[in-house]
């Protein structure tokens, strides 16, 4: 096991445990809390019961003979409370009340009367005249019949004669701690569960990058000497292959669901002209000339889809690569005499002349094959748009650390509409000369060339007419 999974492990662990004893505190926390509320609902009930007493006291002797009748009324009420997710029936509430010797006077539930309560902290307590509370078991040894208990002091003339204790069990209000038990419990795992797939994710998006750079380290490491321009290309491409990971998992289906309905909508207007030419040419009496055009009209389309499925394929290629495979250090003036004389004869055809300008010298770090595509693709392009008589004008420069290669035609331009869609994929011009349009695709192939080699192409409107192609590409490291 690496030491970056090691590490990631490590501070899951430490989540989970702290997650844990979180969870443990707050557990441990919800009876203390939902007994000093009770307890506190309690302390109001012995002193409004003590006060009701305190109204049937004769010569310091309290008289309980209305007590009775009012608890078993209490007691049989019937009534329904939802109180959230607890439903509560009864009441559950008990009263004992004690002589100034803790002697039980009356006791709402008859179990205790005649009982010495003296003995009992909670009444004890009141009848010194302070605070007393206590929980006492129904059923020894059995928590579940625990009850709470309040007292209060009886007074008649400034003297205490008797106390009150209001008792209430445990369980009426344990149902609430275990339902908020059961809720945090259920809370406190689900964050839990949903952090550690955070960190999971989280760790995909964080921890790569940590072994990007370590895989960069030991890059650094292998080499017999250090070129500072080398490791910034380096370093850069590491970045750029984690980008396009990024990319594609990002993308998706929805990356192909758009290629496939691109590609079927500009194959579906030549599959038609070549139905349509084929059932032209099934009806009888047909004039040779006629059959003739229209088996022309049938190579042609037929040759269209065979381009854009081939230019889609090298398209395709061409993205799924996260880097050059063969780099080297390319001249760019050989490739541009080279692409400029295979374009001249092309030109030729319709009297366009192909003209070089390279001034400057200049070498990148490439593929020459490639590079050669992209210009050859740009001179098609300027060529095509071209009008006949018309010229095509290449200049190579160094500006900086760069070197740009300019290709212009003396065209109509780039209409307004799209200057912002000419390297959009299967987006065309109609052609001035011809009004057909091309596959849409030579524009993207270049701009997927011009990033592989950490450049890039723009197109624009030249000043005096027609447009100007600018590939820009990082010259080779001197």
């Amino acid at each position: 096991m690496s030491k970056r999974n090691r590490i990631f492990i490590a501070v899951l662990l430490i989540y989970a445990a702290g997650t844990a004893f979180l969870l443990y505190r707050v557990l441990a926390d919800l009876d203390p809390r939902y007994r000093e509320s009770a307890e506190e609902s309690l302390v109001e009930t012995s002193q409004l019961v003590a006060a009701l007493v305190e109204q049937d006291v004769r010569d310091g002797a309290i008289d309980v003979a209305r007590l009775d009748p009012l608890f078993r009324s209490l007691y049989a009420r019937k009534f329904e409370a939802k109180i959230f997710s607890v439903t509560k029936r009864r009441v559950e509430v008990r009263v004992a009340v004690t002589d100034g010797t803790g002697r039980v006077l009356y006791d709402s539930l008859g179990r205790a009367t005649g009982s010495d309560y003296s003995r009992w902290r909670d009444v004890a307590l009141a009848l010194r005249g302070e605070y007393g509370a206590r929980s006492t078991l129904d059923v020894e040894g059995d928590p579940a019949t625990a009850v709470m208990y309040v007292s209060a002091p009886v007074r008649w003339q400034e003297r205490i004669v008797g106390a009150v204790s209001v008792g209430k069990p445990v369980q009426s209000f344990g149902q609430f701690v275990e339902d908020a038990r059961r809720k945090t419990i259920y809370v406190g795992v689900f964050s839990a569960i949903a952090v550690l797939v955070l960190a999971f994710i989280m760790s995909v998006w964080l921890v790569r990058p940590f072994g990007l750079i370590a895989d960069y380290v030991r890059y650094v490491r292998a080499q017999p000497r250090i070129s500072l321009p080398g490791m910034g290309r380096r370093a850069l491409g590491v970045i750029g292959a984690a980008y396009e990971e990024m990319r594609d998992a990002l993308a998706g289906r929805n990356y192909v669901a758009d290629y496939v309905q691109t590609l079927t909508h500009e194959v579906k207007s030549p599959l038609s002209a070549i139905r349509g030419a084929a059932e032209l040419l099934q009806e009888a009496g047909m004039p040779p000339g006629e059959r003739q055009k229209f088996l022309a009209n049938i190579m042609r389309e037929a040759g269209r889809i065979q381009e854009m499925v081939d230019r889609m394929m090298e398209l395709t290629a061409l993205e799924t690569r996260r880097a050059l495979e063969h780099v080297a250090t390319v001249p760019l003036n050989p490739l541009l005499e080279e692409a400029v004389a295979a374009a001249g004869d092309a030109g030729a055809q319709r009297d366009v002349t192909v003209r070089l300008e390279a001034g400057d010298e200049a070498s990148v770090e490439g593929d020459a094959f490639l590079v050669r595509r992209a210009f050859s693709n740009l001179l098609d392009n300027a060529i095509d748009f071209s009008p006949s008589g018309g010229e095509v004008t290449v200049t190579l420069a160094r500006q900086g650390r760069k070197a740009v290669v300019q290709v212009r035609d003396r065209g109509p331009g780039i209409p307004e509409y799209a200057v912002d869609k000419v390297f959009e994929k299967f987006y065309s011009l109609a052609r001035p000369h011809s009004r057909k349009k091309s596959t849409g695709l030579g524009l993207s192939f270049v701009r997927e060339i011009a990033s592989l080699h950490h450049g890039r192409i723009d197109l624009a409107n030249a000043e005096g007419g027609g447009a100007v192609a600018t590939l820009t590409l990082p010259l080779a490291p001197a």
